[in-house]
C-alpha cells in the first residue's frame, strides 16, 4: 500500500543523533549570578564565581587545603564522643548517617599546620556537618586548641561557620560559650595571636562566644 511505503520511507529518513556525554559533576549553579559556572573555574578561582564575585560555602577539607601548606597539617586525635544529655534516639542516628555522608566525626576539624613555613594552630568548623553547630565536641577540641597554642607558643586561626549552639545537647552545648571564651582569656594574656575569621554563615552562640573575641 501507498501508506505503508510513505510510513517506511519516513522511517528510513529519520536520524538518529547520540546526546552529548556531558558530565553532571562539571558545572554547578552560582547562587549570586545565576549563572550555570564550570565548576573547576570556580575551584581554580578559590570557590569564587569568576562571573560575580560570589563566594561558595565550602568544607572544612578544602579550607585547609587552600590555607594551609600542602603536607603539613596534622589533626589533634582527641579520643572523644559527643554527649546525649537528652537522650534524643534520632540524634545519635542523625550523627551516624552525617560522619557517614561527610567522613568527618564532627562539626570542625583542629590542628597544626604551617602558612608560609610559619607554623600555627588552626581550627575550622564545617556547615555540613549538623551546620557546624557548637556541640560539648566542638567545644572541647576549640578549647584542646586553644590550650594546645598556648602550650606551644603558636599563633591560633578559626574559621567559624556555625548555627550556633546544639540544641540537641540543651546547656551542655551553651556551656561551651563560657567555656572557648575563657580559654581565648588565657590566650589573650599570654600575648599570642588569634585571629577569628567569620564565613557564611556564622550566628548564635558561635559568634557571641570566641568567633567575636581578639
Amino acid at each position: 500500500m501507498i501508506v505503508d511505503k510513505i510510513k517506511k520511507r519516513e522511517t528510513n529518513n529519520v536520524k538518529h543523533i547520540n546526546p552529548v556525554d556531558i558530565p553532571a559533576d562539571k558545572w554547578i549553579k552560582c547562587d549570586g549570578c545565576k549563572e550555570i559556572v564550570y565548576k573547576e573555574a570556580v575551584q581554580e578561582n578559590y570557590n569564587v564565581c569568576p562571573n560575580c564575585g560570589y563566594h561558595f560555602r565550602i568544607s572544612s577539607t578544602k579550607r585547609i587545603a587552600q590555607i594551609i601548606d600542602e603536607g603539613t597539617f596534622e589533626e589533634f586525635d582527641l579520643k572523644i564522643d559527643t554527649v546525649n544529655p537528652l537522650q534524643m534516639e534520632e540524634y545519635l542516628k542523625k550523627l551516624t548517617g552525617l560522619r557517614e555522608k561527610t567522613g568527618l566525626d564532627e562539626a570542625v576539624k583542629c590542628g597544626t599546620g604551617t602558612i608560609n613555613g610559619e607554623k600555627v594552630v588552626i581550627c575550622v568548623m564545617d556547615g555540613n556537618f549538623l551546620m557546624g553547630s557548637m556541640g560539648t565536641v566542638v567545644g572541647e577540641k576549640i578549647t584542646y586548641s586553644i590550650e594546645k597554642a598556648i602550650e606551644l607558643k603558636l599563633p591560633l586561626i578559626i574559621f567559624s561557620v556555625s548555627g550556633g549552639a546544639r540544641m540537641q545537647e540543651g546547656i551542655m552545648s551553651l556551656m561551651q560559650m563560657a567555656k572557648t571564651s575563657s580559654a581565648i582569656a588565657k590566650l589573650d594574656d599570654a600575648g599570642l595571636l588569634f585571629i577569628s575569621v567569620l564565613t557564611d554563615p556564622t550566628y548564635g552562640g558561635v559568634t557571641a562566644s570566641f568567633a567575636s573575641l581578639r
